[in-house]
């Protein structure tokens, strides 16, 4: 994604390798190809297998699949590639191969990466998952939509359907982007499902050194948002600031105990960046204030206020299956179904009002 300075091997590593304040590691596998994988099984070599959990994620068919220039490369369901006889052998290679570059036996995790509309709803993709966590590649299952926000209704519908076989999902929040996020947090409760969030900096924001004028780096893919939205993000982190202080939190340590506060949210995600400039905070400082994060120090009014101080409902287009979709599905989103409109109405969202964007 080119957020921020690019860091050399070395000090990437030492970033990345478990310890005993930080001892969850996350990859996946169409992250430079495989190259994530095998970086961080460089971090990971000489680390006691017991000492940390290790999530990775399949999904983007990098083998076989061409690269759609900034869409990446295709989902393994794509119809172009395989049908669903070839769903099984595809996900049991992808996992072997991404534990090979990682140097070790097996996941505690293993998350559905990006799916289409096919990973949300097939039977047979949830069965081939299930055999890996039969046969020992994982130990749990999860679904971890994407790239952008959305995909709400899709996750609610993946969870009554194959709940039994998901333990994780993860989605994107904080408290600049408490919407659509929150919507999925019931279902996952009701279902048992733990949620990892992602993307709890808001583009760096919370690490409290992009500041009004920042300039991004070229190809720094946070320069695809709107024009204003370190302005804007600012001036409402000012608003923010005062809980923040009466807890001793840092920003980004408000946001990680922002997310904690909600039952379902198990883990936070942040992305850890390097900016560029004199005055940026070492992203090995941005690793410790994530490490020094035990559980949420919030009240529930304090949560209220900073929702509230954040709402973002209707910012953005969603993806994922959104009333205001025309035309054919695509791989990122696609229309409603009468299922869908029902799944809706179950869970107390109205489609039109909750999932859309506002005019």
């Amino acid at each position: 994604m080119h957020f921020g300075e690019p860091l050399d091997d070395d000090r990437l590593c030492a970033l990345l390798r478990p310890t005993d304040d930080i001892a969850t590691v996350i990859t996946a596998d169409a992250y430079g190809a495989g190259e994530a994988d095998a970086l961080l099984g460089r971090a990971l070599a000489g680390v006691a297998r017991h000492t940390y959990a290790l999530a990775g994620a399949i999904g983007h068919d990098f083998y076989t699949g061409e690269r759609e220039g900034a869409k990446g490369f295709p989902r393994f369901t794509d119809p172009r590639l395989r049908g669903p006889d070839g769903y099984a052998d595809y996900v049991r290679m992808a996992a072997e191969r991404s534990l090979e570059r990682l140097g070790v036996d097996a996941f505690d995790l293993l998350l559905l990466h990006n799916p289409d509309r096919t990973g949300y709803t097939s039977e047979v993709v949830w069965d081939a998952l299930a055999a890996l966590r039969d046969e020992g590649l994982t130990r749990e299952l999860g679904v971890a939509p994407g790239p952008a926000n959305g995909f709400t209704l899709d996750v609610i519908d993946c969870l009554e359907r194959f709940g039994d076989r998901i333990d994780w999902a993860m989605v994107i929040l904080n408290p600049l982007e408490p919407w659509p996020g929150e919507l999925v947090l019931p279902a996952a409760e009701r279902h048992g499902v733990k949620v990892i969030t992602r993307v709890v900096d808001y583009g760096g924001l919370f690490h409290d050194d992009v500041l009004p004028g920042h300039e991004f780096p070229r190809y720094d893919h946070r320069g695809f948002r709107p024009a204003g939205w370190v302005e804007a993000g600012r001036a409402k982190l000012d608003r923010m600031r005062p809980i923040a202080e009466r807890h001793g939190l840092t920003m980004l340590q408000l946001a990680c105990h922002w997310n904690l506060k909600h039952p379902a949210v198990e883990c936070v995600a942040p992305t850890l960046i390097q900016e560029s400039g004199t005055d940026a905070k070492p992203i090995e400082a941005k690793r410790a204030e994530l490490a020094a994060v035990h559980g949420s120090v919030l009240s529930e009014e304090e949560v209220a206020e900073l929702r509230a101080i954040g709402d973002n409902t209707g910012s953005m287009t969603l993806k994922g299956a959104a009333p205001d979709h025309q035309g054919a599905a695509l791989p990122d989103r696609w229309g409603m179904t009468p299922e869908l409109s029902a799944l809706a109405g179950r869970w107390g969202i109205e489609p039109a009002r909750d999932l859309t964007k506002a005019a």
